[in-house]
């Protein structure tokens, strides 16, 4: 992922310089699980565990003649460590490193991601305690329906955040396995028990059947969750973008102090923020894609998946914690312009309130379809001509008693804002 969408913590895990300690992690471990075997000498495994290091230089230079980056990776550390250095990478292959170096990334990954998508969701959950009665119109087709509440519409993203933390928990926790199994997965150059003292020291789980590699559906099911969660960014993100239009201003992002909404226009605050979560979710369900298209591989392994990986791993949950970071800015900055969502109650004149005049004829003993006809004759005046809908349902019906506040639309929205406090707890 550019510079630019990449923050500093999550751009250290992906750095080469970590693969490569990553990869010698597992190395090193795979010499001691040797030396408790009695296969590789306990002096080798203190030597190479008080010696082996490399140089990221190095490592390029040697592969620019190996044209294997594993390859060029051993014989550098075995290099380092001297006359010990040839039991380093001893019965296994390159995918044993690569795979199991590459879950204790996504593990470390995992960590930054998961406090992200919880930082989220516990955002969204405190504005929302906070708007739990003011009241606003609701929108369905974009177009005014009923009057609802602005905390009961964040609590509904909320609960989508706490969905989306539980896949990409669930995700991660399904990577968190290794694999030292040999050529084809079938231990014949190293047996399981050194496998499982590694996985052991390394705090990883055994891939229970690896071939040569790791099964690709795990990190397809990643970016399948990185791609939802995504989604469910840009879902929160379109509605800000939304009420910030300037005929609805009932949110705002934040806008600092000394910003510049415009190169050209001075009054302009734009919502760029909302704007960057809605573009980069597109890119990541571009890389769910191709997370599922690495699932299927030739036979036992091929690498066609591994290009594409070293793309997609990486710029998907760099972009994912970026966008995550903005939208829980927005989320605790955005400014909340009360009275504006009042005024906007009022732009049909009352004809919001048509469901409930409907009912109140049903109620007195008019047919449905008679009622629904009345009331929908009175509500279109009242949109097209400006006249109180009150007043012409009182003309049409004389005899109804209706009461047009919407503080009664809003009387079981504290029993749902209260199913908030289960994700408090989590």
């Amino acid at each position: 992922m550019i510079e630019r969408y990449t923050r500093a913590e999550l751009g250290a895990v992906w750095s080469q310089r970590r693969k490569l300690d990553t990869w010698l992690e597992v190395e090193l471990a795979a010499t001691e699980a040797w030396a408790q075997e009695g296969r590789v000498p306990a002096d080798a495994a203190r030597a190479a565990r008080e010696l082996a290091t490399f140089n990221l230089e190095a490592v390029a230079e040697r592969e620019r003649i190996t044209d294997h980056d594993v390859a060029a990776f051993v014989d550098v550390v075995a290099a380092s460590v001297g006359e010990h250095g040839r039991w380093i990478h001893y019965g296994l292959t390159s995918s044993d490193v690569l795979d199991t170096a590459l879950a204790l990334q996504l593990r470390d990954v995992g960590e930054i991601v998961l406090a992200g998508a919880r930082g989220f969701r516990d955002a969204l959950v405190e504005r929302a305690l906070e708007h739990r009665e003011t009241i606003c119109v609701g929108r369905t087709h974009g177009v005014h329906a009923e009057p609802t509440s602005f905390g009961l519409r964040l609590a509904g993203f909320a609960f989508e955040a706490d969905r989306n933390l539980v896949r990409l928990e669930r995700a991660f926790e399904s990577l968190r396995v290794g694999a030292i199994s040999g050529a084809v997965g079938t231990y014949a150059s190293v047996p399981p028990r050194i496998e499982q003292r590694v996985m052991l020291r390394l705090g990883l789980r055994v891939e229970e059947a690896s071939t040569q590699v790791i099964p690709r559906d795990r990190h397809a099911e990643l970016v399948g969750a990185v791609a939802l969660a995504g989604a469910g960014l840009e879902r929160f993100a379109t509605e800000i973008r939304n009420l910030q239009r300037t005929e609805i201003r009932e949110v705002e992002e934040p806008f600092g102090r000394g910003q510049k909404g415009s190169s050209a226009m001075p009054h302009k605050r734009n919502p760029i923020a909302t704007e960057r979560i809605t573009g980069l979710a597109r890119v990541l369900r571009g890389y769910a894609q191709t997370g599922y298209e690495n699932v299927a591989l030739w036979h036992e392994r091929d690498i066609s998946h591994s290009g594409a990986e070293r793309i997609v791993l990486p710029d998907a949950t760099i972009a994912l914690d970026y966008m995550q970071h903005l939208a829980t800015k927005v989320v605790r900055g955005m400014t909340v312009h009360v009275d504006r969502m009042r005024s906007n109650l009022g732009l049909t004149h009352g004809a919001i309130y048509s469901q409930r005049a409907l009912t109140a004829l049903v109620d007195s003993g008019m047919s449905r379809d008679e009622a629904y006809r009345v009331v929908q004759a009175a509500a279109q005046e009242a949109w097209d001509e400006g006249t109180p809908f009150a007043e012409l349902i009182a003309e049409a019906a004389p005899e109804l008693e209706l009461d047009l506040d919407p503080a009664p639309y809003l009387r079981y929205v504290p029993e749902l804002i209260a199913r908030l406090e289960r994700l408090r707890e989590t």
